[in-house]
């Protein structure tokens, strides 16, 4: 493997950068030249720069040098990326047959879409095709989507204490659609606890994105992410439900 140019290696700390502070120009252009002058593969530009800025958010944040305000807009900054520059790329380069739709939303009454953002591009880059309602989304919307796209999985995220009973609601709608059985259930949230999860009916519990990723592979016979790129966003998932915590209580 060639040695990386000055040039590239700048293009590299511009990103990671950019992410950190937040800018979401400079994060599409850097992450441009690199796909495109630089021939990077995206995922390699996903798994070594972007994440690993967003770990780095995540260790400011627990230091206290950063606060929820700034998680935000570091995100905003990295979604900015894959929506324009990442994920297109992912969709060019996918095979049809390996269509697997994932239908992610926050349900009615909450508009925290931190975590939910966090989930839909982690599982975007890993080949799903993700199809987010964004937030207040009413268990009607979640059954009419799963109805049109034949998803696989449904994330249901919950940043309120108020709020997660609506996660149940969404199950009930699906189970009295007749589409139940026909989709993995991830309920996910800063107060989603396990006995939850088992309480209301889902299948995963969402708090850690990586290993309710695994277990969707797992249980849809995938291969699972690479290892390196699971621990080197543990800090930054425990930030994202720590800060909801936080959210959520005041």
């Amino acid at each position: 493997m060639s040695a990386k140019s000055a040039e590239e290696e700048k293009r590299e700390k511009e990103l990671y950068d950019a992410i950190v502070d937040g800018d979401e120009e400079l994060a599409v252009e850097a992450s441009k030249a690199l796909v495109e002058e630089f021939k990077r593969d995206p995922r390699d530009v996903l798994n070594n720069v972007m994440l690993p800025a967003l770990r780095y958010v995540g260790e400011l944040y627990e230091k206290g040098e950063y606060f929820i305000a700034d998680m935000v807009i570091s995100a905003e900054a990295f979604k900015k990326a894959m929506n324009e520059v990442i994920l297109p790329l992912f969709r060019k380069n996918k095979e049809s047959s390996a269509r697997i739709v994932c239908v992610f939303g926050t349900v009615q009454g909450d508009i925290h879409d931190l975590g939910k953002n966090l989930a839909a591009s982690i599982f975007t880059s890993e080949g799903f095709e993700v199809i987010d309602l964004g937030t207040d989304v009413p268990p009607e919307k979640f059954v009419e989507k799963v109805k049109e796209t034949s998803a696989k999985v449904v994330g249901l995220s919950a940043l309120m204490t108020t709020t997660m009973p609506n996660q149940k609601k969404v199950i009930d709608y699906l189970k009295e659609s007749g589409l139940r059985n026909n989709v993995i259930i991830i309920a996910g949230g800063a107060p989603i606890t396990e006995e939850w999860v088992n309480e209301i009916g889902a299948d995963i519990c969402g708090n850690d994105v990586f290993k309710a990723l695994r277990e969707v592979k797992a249980l849809l016979g995938l291969e699972v992410l690479s290892q390196t790129a699971e621990e080197g966003e543990k800090v930054m998932v425990k930030s994202v439900k720590r800060g909801g915590d936080k959210d959520a209580a005041s």
